[in-house]
């Protein structure tokens, strides 16, 4: 093979590896929120992943808190559990009742999730580490979007406050409040529920092994008919001579 092309080769695919790189720090500068499986439904529960990077070079984020507004009116949200971080969620009596997603009245709402980190757990200093915190949370508002401002807690004191809502049409701001998309209520009144999502997400991820298991073998009968091909070439020459 020409060496040229393979030193061209070479020089693309570095490139390419680290424009990746350069570009998946940038996506995860902020905070953000996304959502485990199918887009959960107005008046359903939802499975949601907050992740959390570090961005500072000599501190470390030892906590987290996540808020939900009083006139959503959700009334249930579980947390999976991290080692080395407790977690507390906050329920708040509501002035006066509010009607959730399914337009049925609330009394108490969530209006906090924290997250703390224990002695010897953290997110690491630098820009290297992040952490994922997984939530459930329903029955979702009638609302097209979900917001949940955080606030990310370092362990020499300060706090970045994760909490700005860009303008329809505006550039997005420093500080992006973490965001997640709803979709409307099925028609037949039925919801996606924590349950429904989680089974979609585990199909997924056995799909995906498959895909991947299948992607490799063929790697490896490519490589072994290039290894043969390679070797009928040789001895034909070593014939010539």
């Amino acid at each position: 093979m020409n060496p040229a092309f393979i030193r061209r080769g070479a020089v693309l695919a570095g490139t390419v590896g680290v424009a990746g790189l350069l570009g998946a720090g940038i996506a995860s500068a902020h905070v953000t929120a996304d959502v485990l499986g199918s887009q959960p439904q107005q008046g359903g529960y939802g499975a949601i992943t907050v992740r959390v990077p570090n961005e500072e070079e000599d501190a470390a984020t030892v906590k987290l808190e996540i808020d939900f507004k009083p006139e959503y009116a959700i009334s249930s949200v579980r947390y999976q559990p991290i080692p080395g971080w407790t977690a507390e969620v906050t329920k708040t009596p509501l002035p006066t009742p509010v009607k959730n997603g399914k337009n049925l009245d609330v009394t108490e709402a969530v209006t906090k999730v924290v997250f703390t980190a224990q002695p010897g757990a953290k997110i690491g200093p630098g820009e290297t580490q992040y952490q994922d915190f997984n939530i459930t949370a329903g029955s979702l508002p009638a609302v097209d979007e979900l917001v949940l401002p955080a606030i990310q807690t370092y362990d020499n004191g300060e706090t970045v406050s994760w909490d700005q809502v860009a303008a329809d049409g505006a550039a997005e701001p420093d500080h992006p409040a973490p965001t997640v998309e709803l979709a409307a209520a099925s028609a037949d009144g039925h919801s996606h529920d924590a349950t429904t999502t989680s089974a979609t997400t585990a199909s997924g991820d056995s799909t995906d092994d498959t895909a991947r298991w299948l992607g490799g073998a063929g790697l490896v009968v490519g490589a072994l008919g290039l290894g043969a091909g390679a070797g009928a070439v040789l001895r034909g020459r070593k014939a010539a001579k």
